[in-house]
């Protein structure tokens, strides 16, 4: 029985009937689901990780044992794509953003951490149907293994069990935070099917598709530390500025890995943005540089979907030629650059320069 499974069965043995009252009897047993092992080239991220090592672990326990389901098919769908990996950067970032804080004495930041992963694996699940994606972190990704309509609903099922957690918690400001936040995202993903295939888009409205389908769960992982920490409205709205930031910066880093990465770094195939016409800035940046004739290659490709087997190699091509991936990173630079200094509100601490390390780190993935 592999390590998923193993912590699956041990959740359905002690979990309890009370929201978070199995967290304890986790935090006692042997076999612990440790937070993630140091990975060379994320000494940052694994840096704050360590930092809230003790409550990732019991973060970690908290979403097996939601996961489960007297519905055989949804822990095992579940359990796939939590198997597959991942940073766990928005649970760590509620955490760390708590723990900075001066959160003391329970539990609500771990269940809120959860929450978050749950929000944001839901949205993976659908994505990835959207998509018609193969590959999710190296892996088959779960619509590949189970199909899509089992992806979509147990991803529903993701989404339900985020809100229970929320409803759990009793404050309303943190179920606005986060019922918002989920909703942002969706009009994001639509506002990326309404852009897609269209060079006419803007950088700004390229933006406020990354603002909602990625910033804005970024912006309510941080938000709701502070809240439950009772800090006052200029460090809550400070918190929430630097996940958005943060948000932005990762996801402009994650479009120029689409197109600089090879597969075994980016954990899906490479040019799927480009085979998909979807509009982001290494395309924005390449398009608006070109001449009249590498324009022509674009709206050949993008808009009208008419692509042969050179074409992914044409497109990085060009992308080079007019430094469409530097200009990318630079923007990613600005942001990442306004996520720390958004922090200068709060004291110095570990916990701080931490935060501050992950947003540069965010953007040195593809330095």
């Amino acid at each position: 029985m592999d390590l998923v499974s193993s912590l699956t069965a041990d959740a359905r043995r002690q979990r309890s009937s009370q929201p978070g009252d199995d967290v304890p009897k986790f935090a006692q047993a042997t076999a612990v689901l440790r937070a993630p092992a140091p990975v060379p080239g994320e000494d940052a991220l694994t840096a704050l990780a360590g930092l809230v090592r003790d409550d990732l672990d019991l973060c970690n326990r908290t979403i097996v044992a939601h996961m489960d389901s007297p519905v055989a098919l949804i822990p095992q769908l579940a359990a796939h794509i939590v198997a597959a990996g991942g940073k766990r950067l928005r649970p760590v970032l509620t955490l760390a953003a708590a723990r900075m804080c001066g959160y003391e004495g329970g539990v609500r930041h771990v269940n809120l951490a959860a929450c978050v992963e749950f929000i944001h694996t839901a949205t993976l699940l659908h994505d990835d149907v959207v998509d018609e994606s193969q590959l999710r972190r190296g892996l088959a990704s779960a619509n590949a293994v189970f199909g899509n309509q089992a992806s979509v609903l147990v991803g529903d099922f993701l989404f339900a069990r985020a809100f229970q957690l929320m409803v759990a918690d009793g404050s309303l400001r943190v179920l606005e935070i986060l019922s918002n936040a989920a909703a942002t995202i969706a009009e994001g993903e639509v506002l990326q099917l309404v852009t897609q295939n269209d060079l006419t888009t803007s950088e700004d409205q390229y933006l406020t598709v990354v603002r909602g389908k990625t910033a804005a769960l970024f912006a309510a992982a941080c938000e709701v530390g502070p809240v439950i920490a009772g800090r006052p409205p200029a460090e809550q709205q400070a918190l929430c500025d630097y996940g958005a930031n943060l948000g932005i910066a990762f996801q402009l880093v994650d479009d120029a890995l689409d197109y600089a990465a090879d597969q075994a770094t980016l954990g899906k195939t490479v040019g799927d943005d480009f085979r998909e016409g979807k509009i982001t800035l290494p395309i924005l940046a390449a398009y608006e540089a070109g001449t009249e004739a590498e324009r022509a290659f674009w709206r050949r490709t993008i808009e009208d979907s008419e692509q042969t087997e050179a074409d992914l190699e044409e497109a990085l091509r060009l992308m080079d030629k007019h430094g469409a991936i530097r200009t990318t990173l630079e923007r990613a630079g600005y942001f990442a650059g306004l996520a720390k200094s958004g922090l200068s509100l709060f004291p110095e601490g570990r916990l701080r320069a931490a935060l501050q390390g992950v947003a540069d780190y965010t953007v040195s993935r593809l330095r």
